[in-house]
This record gives C-alpha cells, sequence and structure tokens, in this order.
C-alpha cells in the first residue's frame, strides 16, 4: 500500500505542478501532508517535517548566502568580461547563444556546485535572452542537462555517494567513464545546437556589431515603412539607425538582419505568429523587460577592487572543492566580507541585500516547501517501499545484466529520489543481486550515474529552483520542455557507456 500509494503522491504532484494547478510551493507543502494523512500517520507529520527542515536547512542557508554573494560579485561586476566574451561569441546569433549557453554551464559546473552553476550562467545569459526574446525554457533546460552530465565530477556528490556506499574508489568510478560523459556532453552541445537552429528560425537571423554594453532608457517600436526599404527598428534613447533594422541601446546597438524563412519578423524579435508552439512560445514572448546586462556605468561597479573579488572567489570555490569548512559557513563568510568590502557604508550594505531579497526568498521557501516532501517520502517509509518494489519486479533472467538495469531504473529513481536516498538505499541492493550474477560492483556504480543528466531538474533537487526563479520560468514549463531531452541524454551517456566497455 505504502508503494501505491508514494507513486500516487509523487504523480499528484507533477500533475499539478505541470498543469498549473497549484503554486511548487503549495503542492510541495499540502499534497504530503494529505497523503500522509491517508496512510495513517497524520499524528506523526510535524516530526516527519521538522526532519525534513533538519536536513536540508544547512542547504536553504547554503543557498541564501550564495544568492547573495553571487550577487554582489555580478554587482560589482565580476563576471562582466565572461559576458562580454560569450556576447562576441554569439554575435546575437540565436544558435550560438543556445550553444554558449551550454558551454558556459558545463565550465562552471567545474565547481562541483549546480547551485553557483546556475547562478553564473544566468546572469550571464539572461539579458540576452530576454533582450532577443528567446525562449526562456531552452536555457534553463540546456544549462540544466549540462550541469547534469558535469554533477558526475568526483567532488560533485554522486561518484562520492556511490564509492561510500559500495566501498570503492571513486577514481575506479570515475575514470573509465569520462569517455562516456565525453559522449553526453558532446550530446547536450548538439541538443543546444539543434534547439538554437529552432530559435533561429522562429526568430530570424540576426548579427551583432558590438557587444551590448548600454543599457536603454526606455525603447520604443517602429514598424518599417513599405516596399523593402526601411525595416524594423526598436530605437533607445539615442537609436542607431534604421536602415535594415536597428536595436538600439544609448549609441551601440545590434543590428537585424531578416531571414526569408521567418515570419513576422519586422517589428518585433518574436512575433506571435512566428510559429513556436507550447512553453516555448509562452517565454519566448514574455514581457518586454529592460536590458540591464552590462551597464559600464551602474553605480555598483568596483573596477579597483575586481583583482579581489576574483581572488575572494576562487579561494572559495577552492576551499568548497578541498571542503576545508561545510559549504554553508564558506558562503557565509564569503557573503559577510564580499559585502564588508565592496560596500563599506551600512545603507549601501542594506540595498544590495535588499536587491537579491526577492531571488532568496523564492529559493529558501521552495526548499524548506521541498523539506515536507521529502521528510513525508522518508518518515512514512514510502521511499524504501517504492526502492524494494522496483528492485523486485527486475526479473531474474536480467540478473547477468544488472548494471543496464541499475543505468535504466537510475532515470527514474534518481528524479523521483533524492541521491542520498538513491545511492545509500537502492544501489547497494543492486550491487548485492548483480554480485549474485558476477556483476562487478564497479560496473553497479558507473551505471548509476547515467540518470545524473535528468536527476539535475528534479523537484527534489533545490539548485533546479534558482535555475526557474532566477530564469523567471515556471516550474511546470522547465519540466514539460527538459524532462524528455535530460532522458534522451541519461540514454547516450548509459549506451556509451556499454559501447565502451566500462557497464
Amino acid at each position: 500500500m505504502l508503494t501505491i500509494l508514494g507513486f500516487a503522491m509523487i504523480a499528484t504532484f507533477l500533475v499539478l505542478i505541470m498543469t498549473k494547478k497549484m503554486s511548487p510551493i503549495a503542492a510541495l507543502v499540502l499534497i504530503p501532508a494529505l497523503f500522509c494523512v491517508a496512510v495513517g500517520q497524520g499524528a506523526q507529520l510535524g516530526d516527519y517535517v521538522i526532519d525534513g527542515v533538519g536536513n536540508l536547512a544547512p542547504t536553504a542557508a547554503m543557498l541564501m548566502f550564495a544568492i547573495v554573494y553571487f550577487g554582489v560579485m555580478i554587482d560589482v561586476g565580476l563576471f562582466d568580461p565572461i559576458v562580454r566574451a560569450i556576447l562576441r561569441f554569439c554575435k546575437a546569433d540565436p544558435m550560438r547563444i543556445v550553444v554558449g549557453t551550454a558551454v558556459l554551464a558545463a565550465i562552471v559546473s567545474l565547481d562541483g556546485d549546480g547551485s553557483t552553476t546556475f547562478m553564473i550562467t544566468v546572469s550571464a545569459m539572461y539579458p540576452l535572452y530576454k533582450r532577443l526574446k528567446m525562449s526562456l525554457v531552452v536555457m534553463t533546460g540546456v544549462a540544466a542537462t549540462a550541469n547534469g552530465v558535469m554533477n558526475t565530477l568526483p567532488w560533485g556528490g554522486p561518484t562520492a555517494r556511490a564509492a561510500t556506499a559500495l566501498k570503492l574508489d571513486a577514481s575506479e568510478i570515475f575514470v573509465p567513464m569520462i569517455p562516456a560523459l565525453a559522449v553526453g556532453l558532446l550530446a547536450v552541445f548538439l541538443l543546444a545546437y539543434v534547439l538554437g537552429l529552432r530559435e533561429r528560425k522562429r526568430l530570424g537571423v540576426l548579427t551583432l556589431d558590438e557587444a551590448l554594453v548600454r543599457e536603454p532608457e526606455r525603447e520604443t517600436v517602429t514598424v518599417g515603412g513599405s516596399g523593402g526599404g526601411s525595416g524594423a527598428a526598436v530605437g533607445g534613447t539615442a537609436g542607431g539607425s534604421a536602415s535594415g533594422g536597428t536595436v538600439g541601446g544609448t549609441g551601440r546597438g545590434v543590428r537585424l538582419r531578416k531571414n526569408p524563412a521567418s515570419p513576422g519578423f519586422p517589428g518585433s524579435l518574436a512575433s506571435p505568429g512566428s510559429g513556436a508552439t507550447d512553453a516555448e512560445q509562452a517565454e519566448g514572448a514574455g514581457d518586454d523587460e529592460e536590458f540591464k546586462g552590462l551597464d559600464p556605468n551602474r553605480p555598483t561597479l568596483r573596477p579597483k577592487l575586481y583583482w579581489f573579488n576574483a581572488g575572494l572567489t576562487v579561494a572559495l570555490l577552492t576551499a568548497m572543492i578541498m571542503e576545508l569548512l561545510p559549504i554553508p559557513v564558506l558562503f557565509l563568510l564569503g557573503a559577510a566580507l564580499a559585502l564588508t568590502v565592496n560596500f563599506p557604508h551600512m545603507p549601501d550594505q542594506r540595498a544590495r541585500i535588499a536587491a537579491h531579497a526577492d531571488n532568496v526568498l523564492n529559493v529558501s521557501g521552495m526548499v524548506f516547501a521541498a523539506a515536507v516532501f521529502t521528510g513525508v517520502l522518508t518518515g512514512t517509509g514510502m521511499v524504501e517501499h517504492m526502492a524494494d518494489w522496483v528492485v523486485g519486479a527486475v526479473p531474474d533472467a536480467m540478473g547477468p545484466h544488472m548494471a543496464i538495469v541499475t543505468g535504466l531504473l537510475s532515470l527514474p529513481l534518481t528524479y523521483f529520489m533524492s541521491n542520498d536516498g538513491f545511492y545509500f538505499g537502492v544501489v547497494p541492493v543492486l550491487a548485492e543481486a548483480g554480485a549474485a550474477h558476477g556483476v562487478s560492483p564497479l560496473e553497479i556504480a558507473r551505471a548509476s550515474l547515467a540518470g545524473q543528466a535528468l536527476h539535475m531538474s528534479s523537484p527534489l533537487v533545490p539548485a533546479v529552483y534558482v535555475l526557474v526563479g532566477m530564469a523567471k520560468v515556471e516550474f511546470g514549463d522547465h519540466t514539460r520542455f527538459t524532462v524528455k531531452w535530460a532522458v534522451l541524454t541519461s540514454l547516450v551517456v548509459l549506451g556509451a557507456g556499454i559501447l565502451f566497455g566500462t557497464i
């Protein structure tokens, strides 16, 4: 009964948020509370929630201070050179922008923390996506999938958990999997290329004369005259030439070139009639927010402190990788130091904290709501019964192929369970079943990493709420768009592992 109710609870949650019948926070709290009562354990609900909150409180604290820290680093201009480099590569071409998103997410993922990866990636790319009216779910989907593949680094979490659970050396698990993971990352880049071509077809072909470095004070839209003449002009205060169409900032801008295959281009970077559908059209045609990406005159810039901030960030990430202190403590100290040095006056510090309070509240609120969900799943025994049922459902004839079975099971199980629950609760059972048929625990451990591309979009991963929150994307839209591509990427990693003989 607990098995059925566990799957029913997860299915109910996913259906409600994907159909937008409930907000993620409300669904994360109310659905498990109702199911806890349904299994006859309503009296223990408080204990389960407190246990869940206690387990996730360090994560919530880490996210709160990490958002403040990286928010301050963005304010003072630490990542401006990265954004300019990406802009030079992207050249306002939607295909290049999506590929650039995947590359940036993969590079930043080297620090092993999904939250920082998403904060840096979204901060760098969000203004460009909004300015060019690109689909924001494409950005979140590509970033999450790229980070999922890179999350298998030994310091990223899953590999260390698998090694600990099966008493193996992490390097013996990870190193032979590098070729398969490299193929998975190439698959993400190929996916980004294909999605970028779709965006290019929807929006038209655009060229960038210079990096967008100025923020327009006001935007107006002028649809060009008749015939083959003026095209479209979107001008700022000192808008550029209207020849061929211009998106103007204060004297600098993007020259647009219409793609004959792109209908509805004049007068809008994403016309409702452009042929886009579902969540991509909804997100791509969102409200026209101001472009605030790289204003070189913003008052929060601290160019004289650039190398201090860069050194502090490198030291922080190094300490995190070396595990010198708990990650929440590191970000707490880092945020306090960054605020004190960059903004020594109290009113300025309060202004910076207030500027990032919205993201902090959204993300920390989501994490504590998720604590109810995970607390009930674990406390009622649903997770344990679900795992036992899945393992028991594997036919004896599949015993010699238990590594492949583990890889396939890692997709749904790491999506519906935490990594701790999967690696410490399920993987040892699968390894035992495999050992009875001569399958090495190393193969089981390697195969268990295949589902990480999908895991990073799980509603039980706090970092995903940083991603969708900062990108202003509905979690349901992100899930609908991303899951199919993440599953495909995970299967590519598994297939490559089989072909290379590591699984």
